[in-house]
């Protein structure tokens, strides 16, 4: 099982290298340590496994010269891919153009013996494929995301040729492909012809069911996490929102903050929401984000229409607020949709960037206390009936895939 980040922010490994641990199979783990916020949240993690991790640290000031060794290779790389084309470029240098360590990554994954090679993350594609192909062992590929239109800004371009070059070459020799959510499933299909198999950002059901009583009766309390915390998640819309519906509430963010961008969102809300407080919280490992995000009204999952990635993906912000009986304000894309009609009450499905229907959603769930209290319970029911990793349409696709991949 491979991931290019750190195991504690990337829970889709974590949950299948378990659930393949589980199902009989000898697991290994390989990931990578490059941010101080996340190795304890990594020690979490690994102290409730038993299957190894093999580590890539390229920590600054830990892991010898990886650092410096890596990032100058990475620079090197692009900029000759830059300078000749990611299209003409050799595809090694391609890929280190792409992912600063690949090449590290690829040299662990081939040291392992194994019978499958599975995994993703951005920077972890072709070091996957590649590892496979260097040691004849079957691979496959888990597309969280889209890609090639997963960068905004000036060299969003450049970076999405790469991914280009790099799925052309890579995705049609997988054993199998898999992917978080219909939208995405379908944007790789119409580029490349491939059928990657949807496993959603799903988690286990928890042993015990939410406790609806509210904290605060008289206070909206909102709840958003990711492993940053940074704009373009819709977070001043909603502030906006809340201003315009004039309600009482409280906005927690839980990860880690671009630098001032919270400051900023307080005095956002000190002016347009002034009966709103913002409460930043630090990340945490994944094993404890639906028990952290029971005892909120709300959660967020207010995603944008650029880059495209965001208006196709299904992230777990969703589905982790239904498992903690917490009701959803959702973005009407492409790759929310359905489960946002699906949810009915429990959600409100909103276009995205549209304030006004987003403050009626919040003025609706503070001034009715039935309303709030019936969308938790909706929330929670929908989890137990469909939307959980135990679930044949989750955990067990991913295990007859690994089944039918194997000799």
């Amino acid at each position: 099982m491979v991931t290019a980040g750190h195991l504690s922010t990337c829970p889709r490994m974590v949950k299948s290298a378990d659930a393949l641990a589980a199902a009989g199979y000898d697991v290994t783990a390989v990931s990578t340590c490059h941010e101080g916020w996340a190795a304890d949240a990594d020690r979490d993690v690994r102290s409730r496994r038993t299957w190894p991790v093999h580590v890539v640290n390229y920590r600054k000031g830990e892991g010898g010269l990886t650092y410096w060794w890596t990032g100058a290779e990475h620079r090197a790389a692009r900029a000759f891919v830059h300078a000749v084309g990611p299209a003409r470029a050799p595809l090694p240098l391609v890929a280190r153009a792409f992912a600063r360590v690949h090449a590290a990554l690829a040299r662990t994954v081939s040291a392992i013996p194994a019978d499958l090679i599975y995994g993703g993350t951005t920077g972890a594609i072709a070091a996957i494929a590649g590892a496979g192909r260097r040691c004849r062992t079957p691979y496959a590929l888990d597309l969280e995301d889209f890609h090639s239109g997963e960068t905004s800004g000036p060299d969003a371009p450049f970076v999405g040729a790469l991914a280009t070059r790099i799925e052309r070459a890579v995705l049609g020799d997988a054993a199998f492909l898999t992917t978080s959510s219909e939208a995405i499933a379908a944007a790789y299909h119409a580029r490349y012809g491939v059928l990657p198999s949807v496993v959603h950002n799903t988690f286990p059901l928890p042993p015990q069911p939410p406790d609806f009583t509210r904290v605060n009766p008289g206070t909206l309390r909102l709840y958003w996490f990711s492993q940053t915390i940074g704009p373009g998640r819709g977070l001043e819309e909603a502030i906006a929102a809340l201003g315009r519906a004039d309600v009482s509430a409280e906005l927690t963010l839980r990860g880690q903050p671009h630098a001032g961008y919270v400051e900023m969102l307080t005095r956002l809300g000190s002016t347009q929401a002034p009966r709103l407080t913002v409460i930043h919280q630090p990340p945490a490992p994944p094993d404890a984000m639906v028990d952290l995000a029971r005892g909120y009204d709300v959660g967020l999952a207010l995603e944008q229409m650029t880059p495209l990635n965001r208006q196709l993906c299904l992230t777990n912000k969703t589905f982790t607020y239904m498992l903690a009986g917490v009701a959803s304000a959702i973005s009407d894309t492409p790759g929310q949709h359905a489960l946002g009609v699906e949810l009915g009450r429990a959600a409100a499905l909103v276009p995205p960037g549209d304030v006004g229907a987003l403050a009626a959603a919040f003025a609706r769930w503070a001034t009715d206390p039935a309303a709030l209290d019936c969308a938790k319970r909706t929330a929670w029911q929908a989890a137990r009936r469909r939307w959980h990793w135990e679930h044949e349409s989750e955990r067990g696709v991913l295990c007859r895939l690994v089944r039918e991949a194997l000799p």
